[in-house]
C-alpha cells in the first residue's frame, strides 16, 4: 500500500472534533471505495451507514490529499496532449427545466 493511500485512512484525519466517534480505516476505505465508483453521496450513506456529513468530510479529505498528491507529484511535466475521460460538470438543470427568469435572452 503507498504511502498517498495510507494516508487517506489514518485515523486522525477522520474528525474535526476530537471527542467525535472515529471511523475505522475499513470503513474509510469502503466510503471512499463507494465515491471512486461513481456512487452518490446517499447512496454510499446507505451502502455504508455512515451519516452523510461524514461522507461529505471525508470527501473533502480526499480531495485535499488528491490536491497535495497531486501538486508534488506532477511537476514541470511538458504535455503535449492531455486526455480527461468522463469530465461532468453540473449546470444547474436541464435546458427544459430553467425557469424563464434565468435563461438567456436571445440576441
Amino acid at each position: 500500500m503507498s504511502i498517498d493511500i495510507l494516508r487517506l485512512t489514518l485515523l486522525y484525519r477522520s474528525s474535526i472534533l476530537c471527542g467525535m466517534d472515529q471511523l475505522d480505516r475499513k470503513r474509510r476505505a469502503a466510503i471512499v471505495a463507494a465515491l471512486v465508483e461513481g456512487s452518490s453521496i446517499l447512496a454510499t450513506c446507505r451502502m455504508t451507514g455512515a451519516a452523510k456529513g461524514t461522507v461529505l468530510e471525508l470527501l473533502v479529505e480526499l480531495g485535499r490529499a488528491c490536491e497535495d498528491y497531486h501538486r508534488r507529484t506532477l511537476v514541470n511535466l511538458r504535455s503535449k496532449r492531455i486526455q480527461c475521460d468522463e469530465v461532468w460538470s453540473f449546470c444547474y438543470a436541464k435546458q427544459k427545466n430553467v425557469p424563464e427568469n434565468m435563461s438567456p435572452r436571445p440576441s
